[in-house]
């Protein structure tokens, strides 16, 4: 078991617990799957661009990414219908928390002039969070990395609120900028 999952399981469920005083404890929140996804700019000039971002992506997240597709053509941006525009990836389990673990601990403090996370929630208890330079990831050998890419990473939890799911991911180790959280 990771780290991670037994710092929920023993400290982050019982503080939840006490701070919003759920009367099942089946109705404490949790991280349920991680979403990361990269758009590829470079697919018109370079044709090697998929395939580096693939391996990229599979040395970032531990397994094999998706390649995503166009929905439709625009013209101003020389795209066509059904062609590759980014790469996408989804965490569950075992490999989530270690994907937590590493981003909270590891990546989070290399983020040139990080002072934390602003709150990206949505209204259903999820949170986003963009990256501006993929290289900040220790798995990546830098000499190989042709070009900085962006990255954007969504933690779905279960939280009914907006509240919930950045206590829950505050208490996981995450790092936010000036949030105060309000129970109600």
């Amino acid at each position: 078991m990771s780290r991670l999952k037994e710092k929920y399981h023993k400290d982050v469920k019982a503080d939840l617990l006490k701070k919003f005083a759920y009367s099942n404890p089946m109705k404490i929140p949790s991280v349920t799957k991680i979403v990361i996804n990269m758009g590829i700019a470079e697919l018109a000039q370079d044709k090697n661009a998929l395939q580096d971002a693939i391996n990229e992506f599979a040395l970032i997240a531990g397994q094999k990414p998706i390649i995503t597709k166009a929905k439709k053509s625009i013209a101003n941006f020389k795209l066509r219908e059904g062609s590759p525009v980014g790469v996408m990836v989804t965490l569950r389990g075992i490999r989530m928390f270690e994907f937590l673990d590493r981003f909270f601990n590891i990546v989070c403090p290399r983020i040139r002039d990080f002072r934390g996370f602003e709150t990206g929630t949505d209204k259903h208890g999820n949170c986003t969070v963009g990256l501006n330079d993929h290289s900040v990831f220790p798995e990546l050998n830098l000499d190989k990395v042709k070009d900085t890419k962006g990255m954007n990473i969504t933690f779905v939890t279960t939280a009914e609120s907006d509240d919930e799911c950045i206590e829950l991911l505050r208490l996981m180790g995450m790092p936010f900028k000036n949030y105060e959280i309000v129970v109600t």
